[in-house]
């Protein structure tokens, strides 16, 4: 897949490909990755459903190299999770972007889009 330009300037240090929520791929620069890693490592692991979720986080995790024209190649597992096939579309997320099958993200935004407008409130209670 080719990496969007928009993204590609975050991620000359380096990237990791792991599993997303809702079967995407999230594509996260190398830096804020392990800053997350950091701050995961402070979760319990006495706590099975934390070891679970690093284990499923860590275990797809991969760092692909992009070539020239600013392509990587999703390994098969990341592909068969986010049900990538053909056509894909990559989507900003704060801190990261995340990679999609087309018709997934679509309906994810039939789904969700219609309560965008309600999320606020509970999301970032007093910023807008």
């Amino acid at each position: 897949v080719a990496l969007p330009a928009r993204f590609r300037e975050r991620l000359v240090d380096g990237l990791i490909m792991t599993r997303g929520q809702e079967h995407c791929v999230s594509v996260f620069p190398l830096a804020e990755f392990s800053r997350q890693s950091v701050e995961l490592a402070q979760a319990s692991s006495t706590a099975a459903r934390n070891r679970d979720y690093q284990r499923l986080l860590y275990s797809a995790a991969d760092d692909p190299t992009p070539d020239k024209q600013g392509r990587v190649v999703i390994n098969a597992d990341l592909r068969r999770y986010a049900g990538l096939e053909r056509d894909c579309v990559a989507v900003g997320s704060n801190t990261h972007f995340e990679i999609w099958d087309s018709t997934a993200w679509q309906a994810f935004l039939d789904d969700r889009e219609p309560l965008f407008a309600r999320m606020d409130s509970e999301v970032v209670p007093g910023l807008v």
